[in-house]
């Protein structure tokens, strides 16, 4: 009897600290134009999304403080730079509601995940109002809770 192989995870990347850090209210999907060197980084998995914000300059929207690390066989032939600003692909019905949103006082718009999307590169785009610190000790807390409840729950079984 053959083993199933595993499917291959479509993700890249994850921004985990978004999630920490504010409460997510709409996800986009939006496409990302990169250079052929970042997409071979982003097959290599050598992509950071920790400090990553999208800005908006005269109605295109762009991604900041996104981190591709060059390969090191790339790195020789191109001048490269790992924390560029790259725009984002969206439609003009989007990005006018991203725009409009983040106007608002304590909203703004954090990448919270890259993944391929048959060959293209995609990057999920969330909406996000940041937490207060006591918001976060309760998130923390809740997390540790449910650690605990599935601990107990292994040991009774």
């Amino acid at each position: 009897m053959a083993k199933k192989k595993k499917a291959p995870s479509n993700s890249i990347a994850q921004n985990k600290k978004a999630r920490f850090d504010y409460h997510i209210e709409d996800t986009i999907e939006a496409g990302v134009s990169l250079l052929g060197w970042e997409v071979k980084s982003c097959r290599e998995g050598k992509v950071q999304l920790v400090d990553s914000y999208v800005i908006f300059k005269s109605g295109e929207a762009f991604l900041l403080g996104v981190l591709i690390q060059p390969l090191q066989t790339v790195s020789t032939h191109y001048v490269t730079d790992p924390s560029r600003t790259r725009k984002l692909l969206l439609n003009r019905k989007e990005i006018s509601k991203l725009q409009a949103a983040t106007e608002q006082k304590g909203y703004t718009v954090v990448a919270t995940s890259l993944y391929w999307k048959g060959h293209l590169i995609k990057c999920g785009v969330s909406l996000g109002k940041g937490k207060q610190e006591h918001d976060k000790r309760a998130t923390e807390k809740e997390r540790d809770w449910n650690r605990e409840k599935t601990r107990t729950l292994k040991a009774d079984n």
